[in-house]
Order: structure tokens, then sequence, then C-alpha cells
């Protein structure tokens, strides 16, 4: 299993967005401050700016949500219908869907601005 902490804005939004639109599994809600997500073998931990993991470092950089181009992979079986259903649904995406040797990506956004990829192998 593979934990990922995202910072996130809005803990409740961010389960919303995780559970109803990519099909994660709610674990744990400690209120507005942190949850923990189950996707098959990942587990993601969203964090508010309330949480620990948002204190500032010692040289008072501040942690926060929005997205470098870190990210987890989802893995998925029909790439083209999903995206479809989740435009559907008003979820950003970065690009198209990417098709090199037979495998399929692209890049979308939670609405704290981390990046997700969905992935589809040959």
């Amino acid at each position: 299993m593979a934990r990922v902490r995202y910072m996130v804005d809005n803990v409740d939004e961010a389960v919303g967005f995780y559970v109803s639109i990519l099909g994660f599994e709610l674990d744990q809600q400690f209120g507005p401050a942190i949850a923990i997500l189950n996707h098959g073998d990942l587990e993601l931990v969203v964090s508010g700016p309330m949480t620990s993991a948002a204190k500032p470092m010692s040289d008072g950089a501040e942690p926060g949500a929005g997205g470098g181009w870190s990210r987890f992979v989802l893995m998925v079986d029909d790439l083209e219908s999903l995206v479809a259903d989740l435009r559907g649904k008003g979820v950003t995406f970065l690009n198209d869907i990417v098709e090199q040797g037979g495998r399929k990506q692209i890049l979308l956004q939670d609405p704290s601005g981390n990046v997700v990829e969905l992935f589809q192998a040959e």
C-alpha cells in the first residue's frame, strides 16, 4: 500500500471530490482538519490548513494546497469513457489524452489544484 498526503484548502470539499468523482472510499475523517481515503492499494490523506502538516517550516516556508507536478496515478480500464464522464461532472483537466505505445494518460486537478494522473495500460 502507498500513502500520499495532499494539502487541501477544504477537507470536506476534497472528500466529496475524491469519493463522488474519483471513486475513493472514506476511511476516517477528523472534522475539517484531515481525512483518510482509500482507492485500492492507495491511501490518500487530505490535510487542511489547520493540521500539523500545514505548520511553517523552520525557514518560514508554509505548506499549502495547489499542486506542483508531483502526483499519484490511478490505473483505469477505459480512459476515454471515464474522461467523458468526468468532463460532464465539471472536472478540470490540464491536458488532453496523451497516447504513446498503446498507453494513455491524462492529468486532472482536484478542487485545491492538486494533480491526479489517470493512466490506462495497453
